[in-house]
């Protein structure tokens, strides 16, 4: 296996030791783009839960661990960039693989013109441009602007990305603690100017609220996390590929469960559950509301976090879809010119433009139906995330079925966890797609087809990709010819589990 592994890599190989364990993990964290994430679904996750929304919060962890312990072991036995898509192809076949890897590059397309769209509006709030956020020509040429700078930095090296991010994440990990921790003291002292409460271990209940409370609540939950697995996609150019991706994966995951918990109680506990649940529909423009709430003539801080959020987000959203594309196409499972590599910055270029210019025209096409129509477009994700990360969980247990019994550690960190994860996204993405069948459970609220947009653009995404699969197999046998197998002893047995 690691031959055939060797030589696929080889024409086409990425810088390696190009960052380390931190840089990696500053990227996962970016990728869910913290501030901007925990400002688009706190007001909706409490008009569900109400104050139990930091219960629900940390319910929502559960499965992204065990989902990143997935990771973490097949990225121990097959460090490729690819990730999901190698993995599931090695495990269960290439027509599964092949479709996990789709959704990867489909969700970073729906995602990154809306992260550029929010780290403009909110940067020139911060800056007091009020009337160019509101003019959607300039905020949309500004947002496209954004997504060609972001795209070239990620084309210009791993390194330069990784510099980026490391001041993204500073800037904005320390105005988003600011704003908590200015929140939580004017509760403490009685100067809220809204129905401040003060914080209980009560609030961590997630079953405070229900069941079907708790079910609408877990699904706007899982999205805060998604996207800590950029720091694996990066695991070809990260120094010691075999544990420091997957390492660096968990500990996004457990850093974003305490940044989102010390937000999530501030922002309950100073500004109560009838404002936020009032103001719900705002969707991230709730911290706009709170900034100045909470900040006074301060709140670009809060602004400014949201926006730095946004375009840390926008950047490292294009590496997992980039270099899905990359590993799918030097498999043959795409046309090989998504394989290529750029001479002098050892990074995907080809791929990588592509993935921008399909993102930018996304954003463009679907502006032009409504800003409704684009939130709509938002919520599909939910779908392909908890598609192609109960894949992984799968293939984890599947891959490494003959090592399982070795020991209790394996049995429950390789087998039971994934798997347990898997299953509960399985049943999100049930629920998922029967709320999603109702028009009137839509942002827009209206009906494509008889059924809410956002789940007419998941099975247009789906179908998509299956026409796209049966011309990749037109053009090309060799990737659908592969069969599944299983995880190479020698490279279980040969590393530390």
């Amino acid at each position: 296996m690691t031959d055939s592994i060797a030589e696929i890599r080889q024409p086409n190989a990425l810088k390696a030791n190009a960052i380390g364990f931190i840089d990696a993990l500053v990227i996962g964290l970016n990728s869910t783009s913290p501030a901007y994430s925990l400002a688009a679904s706190i007001g909706p996750i409490v008009t569900l839960v109400g104050i139990y929304a930091p219960g629900v919060i940390l319910a929502s962890f559960v499965p992204m661990l065990l989902i990143a312990s997935a990771f973490f072991y097949l990225n121990r036995v097959d460090q490729d960039c690819g990730t999901t898509f190698s993995w599931v192809t090695r495990a269960m076949g290439p027509w599964v693989g092949w479709l996990g890897g789709w959704a990867i590059a489909m969700t970073g397309v729906l995602v990154i013109g809306s992260l550029a769209d929010v780290a403009v509006s909110f940067g020139l709030l911060a800056i007091g441009l009020d009337s160019w956020a509101e003019n959607d020509l300039v905020r949309q040429a500004l947002a496209v602007l954004i997504i060609l700078a972001m795209t070239a930095v990620c084309v210009i090296g791993t390194e330069a990305s990784a510099k980026l991010q490391n001041i993204l994440i500073l800037a904005q990990v320390i105005l988003l603690l600011t704003f908590a921790a200015v929140a939580l003291y004017r509760v403490y002292t009685g100067t809220s100017t809204l129905s401040a409460a003060r914080p209980s271990f009560e609030w961590l209940n997630p079953l405070g609220a229900g069941g079907a409370a708790l079910t609408g609540g877990l699904l706007l939950g899982i999205f805060i996390y998604w996207g800590w697995e950029s720091a694996v996609n990066l695991t070809e150019e990260v120094e010691d590929p075999a544990s420091a991706p997957g390492k660096a994966g968990i500990w996004s995951t457990v850093a974003l469960l305490t940044t989102y918990l010390s937000v999530g109680f501030a922002v309950v506990a100073y500004a109560g559950t009838s404002f936020l649940a009032e103001n719900s529909e705002e969707e991230e423009f709730i911290f706009a509301l709170l900034a100045s709430e909470v900040m006074g003539s301060w709140d670009w801080v809060v602004l400014l976090a949201v926006s730095t959020s946004a375009l840390a987000s926008t950047q490292t959203t294009i590496i997992p879809a980039s270099r899905t594309v990359l590993s799918m196409a030097r498999r043959h499972a795409l046309p090989r010119q998504f394989s290529h590599i750029h001479p002098r910055f050892r990074t995907p270029n080809v791929s990588t433009w592509w993935v921008a210019g399909v993102a930018i025209a996304w954003y463009v096409a679907v502006n032009q139906i409504s800003t409704n129509a684009l939130f709509d477009s938002l919520t599909a994700l939910s779908l392909l995330i908890a598609f192609y990360y109960a894949l992984t969980g799968i293939a984890c247990a599947v891959y490494y079925r003959r090592h399982l019994t070795e020991s209790s550690r394996n049995f429950l960190f390789i087998g039971v966890g994934p798997v347990a994860g898997s299953a509960l996204l399985t049943w999100l993405l049930m629920e998922s797609i029967i709320d999603m069948s109702d028009p009137k459970n839509s942002y827009s609220g209206v009906s494509w087809f008889g059924l809410g947009p956002p789940l007419v653009i998941g099975i247009g995404i789906t179908v998509t990709g299956l026409a796209v699969m049966a011309v990749c197999r037109l053009m090309s046998g060799t990737f659908w010819r592969e069969r599944p197998g299983l995880a190479d002893p020698s490279l279980v047995h040969g590393k530390e589990l």
